[in-house]
């Protein structure tokens, strides 16, 4: 069994050899020992010269003889990686959507150092671009690959299906680390009876051939559903799921049971906000301070519209008997830019709404209704597409710009890529990805809060899991001798 990531094991080595000891500042004390070599670390906002070395009972000669160890320095540099690792600043476990309707993108090859610098680990593709998937091997970054609406009908020809995972998912594994199938996007609100007839289906197809290949066990399939697909959503406890879309919802969810799959849900909050500005709350909504809403059947409080959204997904998936089931929220994101009309679209609003977002993610906490459930976030998304349709927002979902450069400050400096621009547009078909279905909400609801479910939507840890972490990360040098 994998202990840690391969590009965990680059970053150590990369930042061990190449990292300045007069640019860091240790922010907690710590005592660690490595190979016998007791470290003590001094308390906060020191410099590395006050880092002692307390004991050595090993001899030089029964250290590591790497290049790595002929660093007089190595000891240090190790150290700070590690604290700096695990500094607050540190975003566990995020997810990045990686949508390609545009002609100006850098390649897959410069797009790998990018989605390193904001700490993703996992990446969602809407197809199964070949270049990405080879320029993402031996990475450790966890792919969803995508299935377009397209294909769906295909894809019910168990012979199609097979010919698919082959070429596209078998072909690259495991070098590259496509975890998760997500056969089509939104399709059961896209009110294409033909479409949403042949979901099941296919998503059938694609798991037997999995299992005939015997990757069933490793990559999972599943579809991503608009939050649209919520008849009730406020308060959040009263979650349920269209009536005329259950007959089509609950062998999915069967399905998903069965094969221990995710349920996927794109979730939006700035549709909320955009479509009534005067009843809804932008604080709420971007994850500012404000006073909340109480949910008066449970007397759970919630001070952000994402929250709500989740926990109304989870009560929806209780009353149909899947209180068990995972949730992931495969989209969500806010636009960099708008037309006059899209309220709320601006630089300002998503850096406070996906920095906040990172933070939460970062405190590995859940919601009010699941507490101890870690959330499983896909940003939406990776760079600005300029050739999206629709209103200016849909061009302007990126955290990157095309040339990798920050669309706006989230504490990250960005790649410059700038001279070797893909002019691909990855495959896919323009408007399946992304915020797609608009929908008005009511003029007026209870609280103040509109009824979330009609939007198509969207810190620190504990010293010892720290710690924890912290050691792992230096028995894991140990065993490859770093």
């Amino acid at each position: 069994m994998e202990i840690m990531p391969k590009h965990i094991l680059e970053n150590l080595a990369l930042v061990i050899n190449q990292t300045p000891l007069s640019t860091h500042t240790i922010f907690t004390p710590k005592i660690i020992i490595i190979k016998n070599k007791t470290i003590n670390i001094q308390q906060s906002n020191t410099s590395t010269s006050t880092l002692t070395k307390l004991s050595s009972s090993s001899s030089s000669s029964s250290l590591p003889t790497t290049s790595s160890m002929e660093d007089p320095h190595f000891t240090t540099k190790l150290l700070l990686f590690i604290t700096w690792f695990l500094s607050p600043a540190m975003v566990a476990s995020v997810g990045i959507n990686y949508g390609q309707i545009a002609n100006n993108l850098p390649s897959p090859e410069r797009v790998v150092p990018i989605v390193k610098s904001i700490g993703a680990t996992r990446v969602k593709l809407y197809d199964a671009d070949p270049k990405v998937l080879k320029a993402f091997a031996n990475t450790g970054v966890e792919f969803i690959v995508g299935l377009g609406n397209e294909y769906l009908s295909k894809m019910t020809d168990p012979n199609n299906a097979q010919a698919w995972v082959k070429a596209n998912v078998q072909a690259y594994l495991p070098a590259t680390k496509i975890t998760s199938i997500a056969v089509g996007n939104e399709v059961l609100t896209f009110n294409d009876t033909s479409l949403s007839g042949c979901l099941l289906p296919a998503m059938q197809s694609v798991h037997t051939t999995l299992v005939n290949l015997k990757l069933d066990s490793q990559v999972t399939v599943t579809t991503a559903h608009s939050v649209a697909v919520l008849q009730n959503s406020y308060p959040p406890s009263s979650g349920a799921f269209r009536p005329d879309l259950k007959g089509c919802i609950s062998p999915i969810l069967d399905f998903l049971s069965k094969t221990c799959s995710p349920f996927l849900i794109n979730a939006y909050p700035f549709f909320a906000y955009k479509a009534n500005p005067k009843q809804v709350s932008l604080d709420f909504v971007l994850f500012q301070p404000n006073a909340g809403i109480t949910d008066p059947a449970n007397n759970l409080h919630y001070d952000n519209m994402l929250f709500a959204q989740i926990d109304a997904v989870y009560a929806a998936l209780n009353r149909l008997g899947y209180n068990k089931m995972p949730v992931q929220i495969s989209e969500t994101g806010w636009p960099s830019n708008g037309d006059d009309d899209e309220l709320g679209a601006s630089p300002e609003n998503a850096k406070k709404y996906n920095g906040n977002l990172l933070k939460i993610i970062s405190q590995k906490k859940g919601t009010p209704a699941r507490p101890n459930t870690d959330l499983n976030i896909f940003v939406f998304a990776m760079f600005n597409e300029n050739l999206k349709p629709g209103p200016t927002s849909e061009r302007n979902y990126g955290l990157f710009k095309p040339d990798g450069t920050p669309a706006y400050g989230l504490g990250f400096s960005g790649i410059s890529v700038s001279g070797g621009n893909s002019t691909s547009t990855g495959g896919n078909s323009p408007g399946t990805n992304g915020p797609g279905v608009y929908l008005s909400p009511p003029a007026n609801s209870s609280n103040g809060y509109m009824d979330i479910s009609l939007s198509p939507e969207k810190v620190i840890r504990s010293s010892w899991r720290r710690l924890g972490m912290g050691l792992m990360l230096i028995l894991m040098a140990m065993a490859f001798g770093i």
